[in-house]
């Protein structure tokens, strides 16, 4: 599984809306969000799929994105 690319961040653009206005995280490199020091989530893409893996304490979650009610969830 890749990184996501610019496409993918594109269909991806209303969740990182969201991420972006969270207090306290900031914005990197498009799709790659920190908190201070501490990487918090990216994104990775498989197929037609979109997952974003997030920082759970000191493990990485993998959660599917590719639908906007799974943007939701996320």
């Amino acid at each position: 599984m890749k990184h996501v690319g610019a496409e993918a961040l594109d269909r991806l653009e209303p969740l990182l809306v969201q991420l972006r206005e969270v207090p306290g995280i900031k914005e990197k490199k498009r799709g790659t969000f920190y908190k201070k020091s501490i990487p918090l989530v990216h994104f990775h893409e498989g197929g037609e799929d979109l997952f974003a893996d997030v920082r759970t304490a000191e493990e990485w979650e993998r959660i599917r994105v590719t639908t906007k009610r799974e943007h939701t969830d996320c």
